[in-house]
């Protein structure tokens, strides 16, 4: 249990970003996100001058556009969803390419767009160059509620062993000639789902009263304090990308 977790984004390198404390990055995204959200929807050139920082980081960082653009594919439901606005969309209408689009909803596909990617390519960003332990100690460090940091911690370091239990029970499964691919056999794969919660509860209980035997009082120790907390130079540092995405909304919310 003491080993290592895979770390499905982060994108190990020895960039100047993935050196900065990990609350430095996390306020430096939330910012940036505030920031690309407050902007306008008309005025397009504000989102270049955004997409322009993020490629800036991303080279800094190292992380290369093949990678952001692989993993920005989760967003693709909203993207489905914001090709439908001009089609949907009341008001005034523009003839494009032979069809009839809503003006109003064109401008609601471009601002789920714009603000939609910036904030994934922004967080694809802090967890390439952020590991998941780091994360949590980042979350606690900028005063999070520990209940919330320890939930989180719990889930990642447990949830490998609930993968590898579920293989192991599908693999048990197949053996013994099970099919997952007929639907008469759904009711052989509830009883696995069931069994899965059952075994994640009572191994969950058997964590917990091993915790208190060694003296655990509803608080795990706090990281806060340490050698590689934050300094006012690196604080600095890693503002400076929000500081001009403030800048740049700030102009656009004044010209628009």
């Amino acid at each position: 249990m003491g080993a290592g977790h895979s770390q499905l984004l982060y994108h190990e390198s020895d960039s100047p970003v993935h050196r900065l404390p990990p609350e430095v990055k996390i306020a430096a995204m939330v910012a940036f996100t505030l920031a690309v959200v407050a902007t306008p929807r008309e005025a397009f050139w504000a989102f270049g001058g955004y997409a322009a920082l993020v490629a800036v980081v991303a080279a800094v960082a190292r992380v290369g556009p093949g990678w952001l653009l692989r993993r920005s594919l989760i967003e693709l439901p909203f993207v489905l969803f914001a090709f439908a606005l001009p089609v949907l969309g009341v008001g005034e209408r523009v003839d494009v390419v032979g069809l009839s689009l809503s003006v109003d909803g064109l401008y609601g596909a471009w601002n789920i767009l714009a603000k939609g990617t910036l904030g994934v390519l922004a967080s694809l960003l802090l967890a390439a160059t952020t590991t998941t332990r780091d994360l949590i100690v980042g979350l606690d460090r900028l005063r999070c509620p520990q209940m919330l940091t320890q939930i989180a911690a719990f889930m990642l370091r447990y949830l490998e062993v609930l993968v590898g239990e579920a293989r192991r029970m599908r693999v048990a499964r197949l053996s013994r000639g099970d099919d997952p691919r007929f639907v008469w056999q759904l009711r052989g794969f509830a009883t696995g789902v069931g069994a899965l919660f059952l075994r994640a509860y009572e191994r969950g209980e058997r964590v917990y009263l091993a915790m208190l035997a060694r003296g655990y009082t509803g608080r795990m120790p706090s990281v806060r304090q340490g050698a590689d907390t934050a300094t006012p130079g690196q604080w600095l540092l890693a503002s400076s990308i929000p500081a001009v995405a403030a800048g740049v909304a700030a102009t656009a919310l004044v010209l628009t």
